[in-house]
């Protein structure tokens, strides 16, 4: 069995200066947007006090983001947050004036017009870009990486977006998408990723991603001393560990970063140690879809290069094992349907505390019985074929 690698954060400080972005004033105004939507409700806090005792922590909480917005994803807060800001800023508003009333009316039709937003995206991603677009009679279109999941493609398609499967990797479809939205009248790059040239909207992305962490902080009633977050691209985790850090700014929580081994480029980012990120190429094979993502959002990447604790490249095992274990919980526990992208911090957080080949870190982050630990499940079964071979067939075994 592939044994899960880490590297502590040795890494020099940068200046630091995208953490403010992700302040709890910035996400207010993301979480008033979020509201505004008659779909919006908090998504669930899942207390599993059973699977705490059981692993020798003190708490143990998932965020359920099976539930957002009927989409069975996170997604959808960072893209739809990022369109209104780029409609607020072509309309020269702010964006606390444009709430969904608004966004879909007849005023706003004849007041802006249309646009056409375009991604890149293994799904969850796109689906979120389709379902705004939709809702605010824009246009989109979604280019996926090959291998892509059919279910995946099809509930895109189902919001009007003109879809692909492409023949390359994700990466080479964020080129393709940024290179045709160059060439279209009102064409725009919606991308959670972020290059030289192009930081404002996967800054908005990042902030929409916000409420999540903000939800979570005020569900929790306390600060969590241990927050594991995944990356792809690694937005959500910059969004993640930005909040927290900002909320809890003299004594921060210990943040956990985790990557699918096929695409862990902030890991080897942080091996090097010289501050610099790096890039993985390939097919990127993994399970974790949401995950495969060789080039990192260099904003995110100046969050976490200051204030990560540790960085962990999971092999696929670990995230089919948080799969099963969050699907058939201890009893009194609530189950948490999580995909392949969103249960790899159950996986590890279980293996942290019951393997004694990973005990070096586990006593580095200063895991144990007192430890109150946050997990994100940023998504259900969104392949669902491929979920129950996990769950009920035994696809990648621990042993």
């Amino acid at each position: 069995m592939e044994a899960i690698k880490w590297v502590l954060n040795k890494m020099s400080k940068s200046d630091d200066k995208h953490l403010g972005m992700m302040s709890t004033e910035q996400v207010s105004k993301a979480q008033a947007f979020h509201r505004s939507f008659p779909q919006y409700a908090v998504t669930p806090l899942a207390r599993l006090e059973g699977m705490a005792a059981h692993l020798g922590l003190g708490s143990l909480c998932v965020k359920d983001e099976s539930y957002r917005f009927g989409l069975n994803a996170f997604k959808v807060l960072g893209s739809s947050f990022a369109m209104a800001r780029y409609i607020a800023g072509e309309m020269g508003r702010d964006v606390s004036q444009l709430g969904y009333d608004y966004l879909t009316s007849q005023d706003f039709r004849k007041d802006f017009g249309q646009a056409t937003f375009f991604t890149a995206t293994d799904g969850n991603h796109g689906r979120g870009v389709a379902w705004a677009a939709n809702k605010l009679g824009q246009k989109s279109v979604v280019h996926m990486p090959k291998g892509s999941a059919k279910s995946r493609f099809d509930n895109i398609a189902k919001e009007g977006a003109q879809v692909t499967i492409e023949e390359v990797n994700y990466d080479d479809c964020v080129r393709m998408a940024a290179a045709e939205a160059a060439q279209t009248e009102h064409g725009v790059v919606v991308q959670d990723t972020a290059w030289e040239g192009y930081e404002e909207i996967p800054s908005w992305i990042m902030q929409g991603y916000g409420t999540i962490a903000a939800e979570a902080a005020q569900q929790l009633g306390e600060k969590p001393t241990h927050v594991l977050v995944q990356a792809g691209v690694g937005s959500l985790a910059g969004a993640v560990v930005g909040y927290f850090a900002n909320l809890y700014p003299s004594d921060p929580p210990k943040f956990i970063v985790m990557e699918a081994r096929a695409a862990d480029c902030l890991y080897q980012g942080a091996l090097a140690g010289d501050g610099r990120p790096r890039m993985v190429g390939g097919d990127l094979q993994t399970i974790m879809a949401g995950l495969a993502c060789g080039e990192p959002n260099t904003i995110s990447w100046d969050i976490l290069r200051n204030h990560a604790d540790a960085f962990v490249s999971c092999p696929d095992w670990v995230s089919a094992k948080g799969m099963r274990m969050l699907a058939a919980p201890l009893k009194g526990d609530p189950a948490v349907t999580s995909g392949e992208s969103g249960a790899v911090g159950m996986g590890l957080i279980s293996t942290l505390m019951q393997d004694e080949s990973v005990q070096e870190l586990r006593e580095a982050l200063g895991l144990n019985e007192t430890s109150r630990v946050l997990l994100f499940s940023t998504e259900g079964d969104t392949d669902p074929d491929k979920y129950r071979s996990i769950v009920w067939g035994g696809e990648y075994p621990t042993a």
